[in-house]
């Protein structure tokens, strides 16, 4: 019986594989313009992490995370997001002690628990980026920014940008009592979902997409009437900055994000290609995390953006990727001269000419149909004739046109010739 993958999980096959490097080789550069460097975190990290990070009452925590118990004994997490991670790594690696903002980028795999669907595996993949050290409202413009170019820089159109502000702890407390008193006499009209919320964070049922929910949400207090001075202004800032750059944006009072941690600016960016789930990027400021966590207070802001999710929107709207790199040269040898066109394709993979030979000992009518069939530009006859004579014969594949070569200065024609071609 044929062992499968796991629900939920994908094999990401070469010609699949070369979007995703272009994506995250851009991603990576475009980071590095901003001055944000690659960190990589364990894979598995201890569950208080997260429950503490994250939130005990948040659905993650509750029932989505791929949590087990080592040999010691140990609760340990499989990542179930990318921030918490950093911000540990922030704090265990003393990064508050150099000079602030501390600016890190992640290409990730995060482990959900959840039923599969569009872009959302089990196992899917985020860029994300995190910003420690700055309560600055241009650090949330420019983590915003930095997703629109990079989404924008992909060739998408049709993104929506949402954008709200969950204040300050004092504001959230004023909030979550306005909330508490209008939701009191309601409680029986709310999903079963969002009983539990009401009782143990109010501000997760403005996130509820049941549609009773939606409608109850409608004559709801909303949050920008409980903004304190200094958090309206950090928000007025962060709008006023955004449409400076030219972004137009959309202001969603139920916009809180899922995680307990957010605070002041959260955001979106939602794609029309994506149906329900249409969340292709979110994020926000986060400057009770590092503390929350055992670190000595430090502001911090970022996001995190699904791959997968990426790549179908990119589909959906007739984008092309990257397309699989051509292969230059197939050097088509017989009995006697294998191990000479063996030795040649070493030496010239090693001076960075894409080439291979035929392993199976086929037929050198065989080895040509393999060659036209893979797309290779170039074959190499050595036959033994044309090894008698001292001679091999290059083809162009795309004109059939074909050129006799001596062996004595072979090397250094393919070099020549092929090496500057941009195949």
């Amino acid at each position: 019986m044929l062992t499968t993958r796991p629900r939920g999980t994908q094999d990401i096959l070469p010609d699949e594989a070369v979007q995703w490097v272009e994506l995250e080789t851009r991603f990576r550069s475009l980071c590095a313009s901003f001055g944000y460097g690659e960190i990589r975190t364990p894979i598995i990290e201890h569950t208080e992490l997260f429950s503490r990070g994250v939130g005990e009452q948040t659905d993650v925590v509750q029932k989505e995370m791929y949590t087990f118990q080592d040999r010691g004994g140990r609760s340990i997490t499989l990542r179930a997001e990318g921030t918490a991670p950093v911000a540990r790594a922030y704090i265990e690696s003393r990064l508050d002690a150099l000079v602030q903002p501390v600016k890190l980028f992640y290409i990730a795999p995060v482990f959900r628990y959840e039923r599969p669907q569009a872009g959302r595996l089990r196992q899917h993949h985020q860029l994300g980026i995190e910003a420690f050290g700055s309560r600055d409202y241009l650090l949330d413009t420019e983590v915003i920014h930095l997703a629109m170019e990079f989404l924008k820089g992909s060739g998408l159109s049709g993104l929506t940008l949402y954008v709200n502000s969950m204040g300050c702890p004092a504001c959230r407390g004023r909030y979550k009592d306005a909330l508490l008193g209008y939701y009191s006499g309601r409680r029986e009209r709310l999903c079963d979902d969002c009983r539990r919320r009401l009782d143990a964070n109010p501000l997760r049922l403005l996130d509820c997409k049941e549609p009773r929910c939606a409608a109850e949400f409608e004559g709801a207090p909303r949050i920008a009437s409980y903004l304190c001075a200094e958090c309206a202004e950090h928000f007025e800032g962060v709008k006023r900055s955004l449409r400076s750059l030219g972004h137009e944006f959309a202001e969603n009072p139920r916009l809180v994000r899922g995680f307990d941690y957010y605070s002041n600016t959260v955001f979106e960016i939602i794609s029309r290609e994506l149906g329900a789930q249409n969340t292709v990027c979110g994020g926000g400021r986060y400057d009770g995390l590092v503390e929350q966590l055992g670190g000595k207070p430090a502001p911090g802001v970022g996001f995190g953006m699904g791959i997968e999710r990426l790549l179908i929107v990119m589909k959906g709207q007739g984008v092309s990727g990257a397309s699989p790199q051509r292969r230059q040269l197939f050097i088509v040898t017989t009995g006697s001269t294998r191990e000479t066109g063996f030795l040649l394709a070493q030496r010239l993979r090693g001076k960075g000419i894409r080439c291979d030979i035929d392993y199976l000992e086929r037929s050198v009518k065989a080895q040509m149909k393999y060659a036209d069939k893979q797309g290779f530009n170039y074959v190499l006859f050595l036959g033994e004739e044309e090894r008698a004579r001292g001679v091999a014969v290059l083809k162009n594949m795309s004109t059939a046109e074909q050129k006799e070569l001596s062996t004595a200065h072979l090397e250094q024609y393919i070099l020549r010739s092929l090496g500057g071609e941009h195949i």
